[in-house]
C-alpha cells in the first residue's frame, strides 16, 4: 500500500507529513524505554526483515497481490515505539533509493503504514494477551488476529486522508469498500506471516518478543484460608540467575534469512499490481500518479542498473536493501540507546539536579 505522489493532495501530504514527523519524535523518546544493549541490533534485524519480506507480493484475488506491512510484528517483537521507527527507515529508504512510494507522500505512507498498523495492531495484541491464557499458543494466535486487524485498518485511514484530500471526485464510499475489502485479504496473508514469525521467535527466543515479556509465566498462588495469593519467592536451594543468552546466533540466522528473501525468493514473487494499485485502477483514479521524483535512481523498481539478467539484477537489490535496512536502522537505534545512558536521563533527573543534591547531602 505504498502511496505514490499525485493521490493525495499538497496540503493534506504536507499535514500527513507533519503528523509523521511528530509520531516519530514521539517513538523516538519512548524507543529509550524499550531498547537494551541487546534489543537495539535486533531492532534492525526486525526493519531488514520487513525490507525483504515486502519484496514478497502474494497473490490474493485474480490479478491482485498484496505484501507485508509490518506494523504487528515489530511491535510485537520490539515494541510499538521502536516498530514506528523500524517502518519510518524502511519507507525512507525505499523512497528515496527504490523509487516505491512517492516523496511528497512520505508523510502519508509513515501515517498509514508505520502508525496506524502498529498503534492498531499494538492495542488489538494487548488485549487478546490480557485475557487469553498466558502461553506461547495464545500469544502467536493474539499476533494473528492483530496483524489480519491492522491491515483493513490501514486501507481505512488511507480512505479518510483521501475523502479529506484526494486529487480525483469520485464517491468515497466506493473507494472504501474496495480498500477495505481487498485489504481484508492481503490481512489475511499479513496475519500467517507475522504468526509463523512471531511463533518461530517464541520457540527460540520468548525472552526477546517485547510483547509477551512478563506475560507468559503466572505467578505461582497459594490458597490461605480460601482466598488466593501470591506464593513467597524461594528462599533456599535457590540457583543464581543465568546470564542473558547471547543474541549473536539469532542475530545472524535472521540477517541470513533476510538475505535469502531478499536476494532469491523475491523473483518468484507475484507480479500482479498490490491492493491500492487494484483499486486505483478500478476506480480510475491511477491517472493521477506522478513521477517518482527518484525515478533515476540506480535501484528504481529494485533492479540495479546496467545489469540485464533480471533474476541477478533484482536478487542484487535486494541485498543491497536489506544491508542498507539493516545499517542504518541499527545506527538509528544504537544512538536512541545511547541516549538513554546519557547523564541525566536516568530517572528523569538532570545533571545539575542530581549534582546539587549530591552537595545538599
Amino acid at each position: 500500500m505504498h502511496v505514490p505522489d499525485g493521490f493525495i493532495d499538497a496540503p493534506v501530504s504536507v499535514a500527513a507529513g507533519v503528523f509523521a514527523v511528530g509520531a516519530v519524535a514521539v517513538s523516538l523518546r519512548g524507543a529509550r524505554r524499550e531498547l537494551d544493549e541487546r534489543t537495539a541490533p535486533l531492532a534492525g534485524l526486525v526493519a531488514a526483515f520487513i525490507f525483504a519480506v515486502q519484496m514478497l507480493n502474494f497473490p490474493v484475488a485474480a490479478g491482485t497481490s498484496g505484501h507485508l506491512m509490518g506494523g504487528a510484528l515489530a511491535a510485537i517483537l520490539v515494541g510499538p515505539y521502536t516498530a514506528v521507527l523500524c517502518l519510518s527507515v524502511v519507507l525512507l529508504l525505499q523512497g528515496i533509493f527504490f523509487a516505491d512510494g512517492g516523496l511528497t507522500a512520505l508523510g502519508v505512507n509513515i501515517t498509514v503504514m508505520g502508525v496506524v498498523t502498529v498503534v492498531v495492531a499494538y492495542g488489538v495484541f494487548r488485549l487478546l494477551t490480557g485475557f487469553l491464557p498466558r502461553s506461547r499458543r495464545s500469544a502467536t494466535v493474539s499476533a494473528f488476529v492483530a496483524a489480519l486487524v491492522s491491515v483493513p485498518a490501514a486501507a481505512a485511514a488511507f480512505t479518510l486522508l483521501y475523502w479529506i484530500g484526494g486529487t480525483t471526485d469520485i464517491p468515497i464510499s466506493k473507494v472504501f469498500t474496495a480498500m477495505v475489502g481487498v485489504h481484508v485479504l492481503i490481512g489475511i496473508g499479513e496475519a500467517v506471516i507475522t504468526a509463523l514469525t512471531v511463533g518461530a521467535v517464541l520457540a527460540v527466543r520468548p525472552d526477546l518478543v517485547h510483547g509477551v515479556q512478563g506475560t507468559l509465566a503466572a505467578p505461582l498462588k497459594l490458597r490461605v484460608d480460601g482466598e488466593l495469593v501470591d506464593a513467597p519467592a524461594a528462599t533456599r536451594d535457590t540457583e543464581p540467575v543465568p546470564a542473558r543468552r547471547s543474541t549473536r546466533g539469532f542475530w545472524i540466522t535472521g540477517l541470513v534469512s533476510a538475505f535469502l528473501l531478499a536476494g532469491f525468493v523475491s523473483f518468484y514473487a507475484s507480479a500482479n499490481p498490490d491492493g491500492l494499485e487494484r483499486v486505483a485502477s478500478d476506480q480510475g483514479f491511477d491517472e493521477k500518479v506522478e513521477e517518482h521524483g527518484a525515478a533515476d535512481s540506480p535501484l528504481a523498481d529494485y533492479g540495479v542498473g546496467d545489469i540485464e539478467n533480471a533474476r541477478l539484477s533484482g536478487g542484487l537489490a535486494g541485498v543491497i536493501g536489506v544491508s542498507a535496512t539493516v545499517v542504518v536502522g541499527t545506527g538509528v537505534f544504537w544512538v536512541v540507546r545511547r541516549r538513554k545512558e546519557e547523564p541525566g536521563d536516568e530517572a528523569g533527573q538532570a545533571p545539575r539536579d542530581r549534582d546539587r543534591d549530591q552537595e545538599n547531602a
